[in-house]
């Protein structure tokens, strides 16, 4: 924009393909002064006609919107360059969320309520304008299965009065963002093993804080204890001197390495019709 307005700029400022092919097309011409190099434009007129013909830039002032702004919708960018992927930018945003029961909610002003029918989802996208009453408390499901299935996992959860469900996946930092950004109670549901400790420790407690909770199933050392020693092995050398940040998961990790075993979390769901109804 500057050298479109007839300044002239230091070369050094001016690094990169595009300049060197615009000084080799005769579009900017560089201007010594002893030691120094500058560059300047031949004609800011014919500047402008090159950049519309060869990157398709007919409006200078909206591509540096375009690449100042912290979102950048396609459609603009479209406008602007002709290119919908111009800058560089996650479209798919947002997380996944769940519930066995309804659950009042607000996204944009407008008020929903989560309950979707079994074997589908609700996608918030536009997650800064999504809000839920405080008092639900927001159980974070590691695995895809279980997630699917909560209403056979109920029985767990029946200390909470209100509970929504969110996904882990996909993991894209907007689903800590959005917990960040509210004061409910985050409680962590994953494998009862060590990778199971390090994602609720580095993914959510490092963020949350106490506000955060690594969920313990009563009978978790039973289940551990029937676990697989295989899990064990495989996750020792990565995480075995793992670092605790959250002392409350002390007894579930003792109890992983005096059975050097690691239980999956799929083993909770309860396949079972009268739960499934209820």
């Amino acid at each position: 924009m500057r050298l479109a307005g007839g300044e002239t700029l230091p070369s050094s400022t001016l690094r990169g393909d595009w300049f060197e092919q615009m000084e080799a097309d005769g579009v900017l011409v560089t201007v010594t002064h002893g030691s120094r190099k500058s560059m300047r434009a031949i004609s800011t007129d014919l500047l402008r006609r090159y950049l519309a013909s060869q990157y398709d830039l007919h409006d200078l002032k909206s591509v540096l919107s375009l690449l100042k702004a912290e979102e950048a919708g396609r459609a603009s960018q479209v406008n602007a360059t002709g290119d919908s992927k111009f800058v560089r930018q996650r479209t798919f945003k947002g997380f996944l969320v769940n519930s066995y029961q309804p659950i009042d909610a607000t996204i944009n002003g407008a008020s929903i309520s989560i309950f979707p029918p079994d074997g589908s989802f609700v996608f918030i996208a536009d997650y800064k304008q999504f809000t839920i009453s405080p008092d639900v408390v927001i159980i974070g499901i590691e695995n895809a299965e279980n997630f699917r299935h909560i209403k056979c996992q109920k029985y767990l959860f029946s200390a909470y009065e209100k509970v929504l469900f969110v996904s882990r996946y996909p993991q894209n930092g907007d689903l800590v963002s959005w917990l960040k950004s509210i004061p409910n109670q985050y409680v962590h549901f994953g494998d009862l093993d060590l990778a199971g400790i390090a994602i609720y420790q580095n993914e959510f407690f490092k963020h949350l804080g106490d506000r955060s909770s690594f969920f313990l199933p009563d009978d978790f050392e039973h289940r551990i204890s029937n676990g697989s020693r295989e899990r064990y092995s495989d996750q020792l050398p990565q995480y075995g001197k793992m670092k605790i940040e959250d002392p409350r998961v002390e007894p579930i990790l003792a109890c992983i390495h005096r059975e050097h075993r690691g239980y999956d979390q799929e083993g909770y769901i309860l396949f079972d019709e009268a739960i499934m109804r209820n």
